[in-house]
């Protein structure tokens, strides 16, 4: 079963300075039909203009990744950590008992469009931690590639979580195939693009649920950018 959730059924926050679409309830935004998929609680897609960004605050206890799509995002945080994000790169920021972070746009002149995800880790009262890792175009283009996984296999980041989350560039004719063992769900985010996944169309933006299915088939009708998340 895969159930479609449209991009422009999302909630909506604005300001001056952000631009966020929120797949889950998230904030002021609050649906209780769409508070979380399995152990995925947050898909927001934010654009920040030039200098503006979230200014330091907190989290606990969640599993927090982040990935740019257009631009630059410049990271601190209180465990000493800090760092630009470009696209290609995915950062996974640990809360734990808790961290202290600020996120802003790195330029003066151009937006930045990224994912944050947040992920529930398995247990609660984690160290807090940070982690960056970047994949060269090459990597990305064509197939799915492993981001992020609680082995870190294939230099994906570490979640404490049993979720494995993958990326794809995808060009316009490119097809590609995801196996679906049994008792696993997925969640399927197109985040620039337009495909079709088992045959229903997806565009920028747009999300879907998948339970008792064995694998996703998944074509590019133009260039595409996506994330899957394969979850308990």
């Amino acid at each position: 079963m895969i159930t479609l959730r449209p991009a422009a059924q999302r909630g909506v926050t604005c300001m001056d300075w952000l631009d966020s679409r929120h797949t889950f309830s998230f904030n002021e935004y609050y649906d209780p039909r769409h508070m979380e998929f399995r152990g995925l609680r947050v898909i927001n897609d934010d654009r920040v203009a030039p200098g503006g960004g979230f200014p330091t605050h907190g989290h606990r206890d969640m599993e927090i990744l982040t990935w740019v799509l257009e631009g630059a995002l410049e990271h601190k945080d209180s465990t000493g950590a800090g760092g630009v994000i470009a696209p290609g790169e995915i950062q996974r920021m640990s809360a734990g008992t808790g961290i202290r972070h600020s996120e802003f746009n790195h330029s003066a002149g151009e937006p930045v469009r990224f994912l944050q995800i947040w992920i529930h880790p398995q247990r609660r009262g984690l160290e807090p931690g940070y982690e960056q890792r970047r994949f060269e175009d090459a990597e990305l283009g064509g197939g799915l590639r492993l981001i992020a996984a609680p082995d870190a296999a294939d230099r994906a980041v570490k979640i404490h979580q049993d979720a494995r989350v993958y990326a794809a560039r995808l060009a316009d004719g490119d097809e590609v195939a995801h196996s679906i063992a049994p008792g696993r769900h997925v969640w399927f985010q197109v985040a620039r693009g337009a495909v079709t996944l088992n045959g229903l169309t997806l565009v920028d933006g747009d999300g879907a649920a998948v339970s008792d299915e064995t694998e996703l088939r998944i074509a590019a009708h133009q260039p595409a950018e996506l994330l899957l998340f394969d979850l308990a």
